[in-house]
């Protein structure tokens, strides 16, 4: 067991609503002591900044282009950042010099795998000045480097999770974490800890911009609106039927490969209600490409809270005879699993160890990677940026 290191993880997913903030104490491997968390959400003039943002990034041919509103944007989204580490001190009586690292996602303004181009916004050097704590930042781009798809990047913390759920006799294996957020994926975890992932397809934000446009709202909250309505089976079948579900070879996502209904497919109540079971179905037929049946799913992510979704999952799991629990069932939060995600994949890129594996990513190997911001002037320059150029 290596040192434990205090860090903390923040995250802004594809939703877009906000920052997660976790701490963590790891070694980066097996031991994984879970902190307070919290989450601070964006105010609709930027959320409408962000997404302006991944307009300007069409373009982006480069990852270090920062075409349009791209520059100022992540300056801003930074500084957004370090107010919500500052806060989340304050709030928990933590002092700076007690964090050893933060573990920053950005925000992913462009995936495109096939392209081996991904770009996150967001400044470590900056985060690292404002907040006084050494930052790891950047963490998908080696995966691409040596032939991956850039995500997803969880499962390294999921197998950690699984590991610690298995000893207790808390699950039966396999298991299989799934994530609903902006876009759904899956971790599988074998009784041997052998792992698979990969995205399996829409989450939430098919609902999210559905409902947006139609009601006006960000997101159908608790299910109300699909609760509503009935599912339209040609719609269904017209997303279902996507090819990206039958593939051979499994590819990571970006919110814009499925595009919402038109209005004229379905009315508001039972577009939300089709969706739903979309995200639900989804994730059962991507489900068929793991190495094995898994006998209970762990469900992570803001679509636990759709209880829509959760229904359609349960039923499916049923058919499928499988278990469907909530991470909050098992004494975790499926709110902050992937903020302290990346505070766990922090710490391993500090050490060197892989936060990607052929298994998940594609890769050809399993890497490391990330880049390091520290406090101390001159570290970078003595240190490297890529734990590759690490002494």
């Amino acid at each position: 067991m290596g040192k434990l290191l205090t860090a903390i993880g923040l995250m802004s997913g594809t939703s877009m609503d906000g920052i997660d903030v976790a701490l963590l104490g790891t070694d980066g491997e097996n031991v994984v002591e879970r902190g307070p968390s919290a989450g601070y959400a964006y105010d609709a003039r930027f959320r409408a900044r962000l997404k302006q943002g991944l307009e300007d990034a069409r373009s982006i041919t480069a990852r270090t282009e920062r075409p349009g509103t791209l520059a100022q944007l992540e300056r801003d989204l930074t500084l957004r950042h370090a107010e919500a580490v500052r806060a989340f001190l304050r709030e928990n009586n933590l002092l700076p010099e007690s964090i050893d690292v933060i573990g920053f996602h950005g925000q992913t303004v462009l995936h495109r795998p096939d392209e081996g181009l991904t770009v996150q916004i967001g400044d470590g050097d900056l985060l690292a000045r404002e907040t006084h704590i050494d930052v790891v930042y950047d963490m998908r781009a080696n995966d691409m480097v040596h032939g991956g798809q850039g995500a997803p990047l969880i499962p390294a913390y999921h197998a950690a999770l699984a590991h610690g759920l298995s000893e207790k006799r808390e699950i039966d294996a396999p298991v299989v974490f799934v994530n609903i957020g902006g876009i759904s994926n899956l971790t599988f975890v074998g009784a041997d800890r052998r792992i698979a992932a990969y995205d399996s397809g829409p989450g939430n934000t098919l609902i999210d911009q559905w409902v947006e446009a139609h009601a006006g709202v960000p997101y159908d909250q608790g299910g109300m609106i699909a609760s509503e309505g009935a599912i339209v089976p040609e719609l269904a079948d017209r997303y279902l039927s996507h090819p990206f579900f039958t593939a051979e070879k499994r590819r990571s996502l970006d919110r814009n490969d499925f595009a919402p209904p038109s209005g004229a497919d379905a009315g508001l109540e039972d577009g939300a209600r089709t969706l739903a079971y979309v995200t639900a179905a989804a994730i059962f037929k991507s489900a068929g490409h793991l190495p094995e049946a898994p006998a209970t799913y762990v469900i992570c992510g803001g679509g636990r809270l759709n209880p829509v979704i959760m229904k359609d999952l349960t039923t499916l799991a049923d058919t499928a005879h499988g278990r469907v629990l909530t991470a909050e069932a098992l004494e975790l939060n499926g709110d902050s699993m992937e903020a302290e995600a990346w505070a766990y994949l922090a710490v391993r890129s500090l050490r060197g160890l892989p936060l990607t594996y052929p298994e998940t990513t594609g890769v050809d190997r399993p890497v490391s990677g990330g880049r390091f911001a520290s406090t101390v002037a001159d570290a970078e320059a003595d240190q490297g940026t890529r734990h590759g150029e690490r002494p």
